[in-house]
């Protein structure tokens, strides 16, 4: 198999320019790409589980604690402990954690539409289609 036959290589090859696109907009933040996920997941919807962020993000829950860490403290999140459940926390995103959200949109656009623009409009959404179809 060649290597523009291979999905894993060509997936894996794009993702890594995307990643690395990303991560240079994201450092002007002090941020970078392993954060991106869970910010981008509590702007959707915050006070998610630790547990149910790290499937949210497919990451194992011990690198959650580290990447919310983080997160705290550069006081862009905050933990609440659960009534039912001493040891489950909410995560929910400060006033500074909001506030990113609209800039870091833009950056994450940006991106897209660099790595996008090889590519006809029709063939831009065939693609997230076909992304989607293939991410359940």
């Amino acid at each position: 198999m060649k290597r523009n036959e291979s999905l894993t290589y060509l997936i894996t090859h794009l993702n890594h320019g995307i990643q690395n696109d990303l991560d240079i907009r994201l450092k002007r933040y002090q941020l970078d790409t392993k954060l991106w996920p869970v910010l981008f997941t509590l702007w959707q919807e915050e006070g998610l589980s630790q547990t149910e962020l790290s499937k949210h993000c497919d990451v194992a829950n011990y690198t959650m604690t580290r990447l919310l860490d983080q997160l705290q403290v550069l006081g862009f999140i905050t933990r609440h402990q659960e009534e039912d459940n001493r040891r489950a926390f909410q995560i929910f995103l400060t006033d500074a954690g909001k506030a990113l959200e609209s800039d870091l949109i833009q950056e994450a656009m940006r991106v897209d539409e660099r790595h996008l623009s090889q590519l006809s409009p029709a063939e831009q959404q065939q693609l997230m289609a076909l992304l989607n179809k293939m991410n359940p």
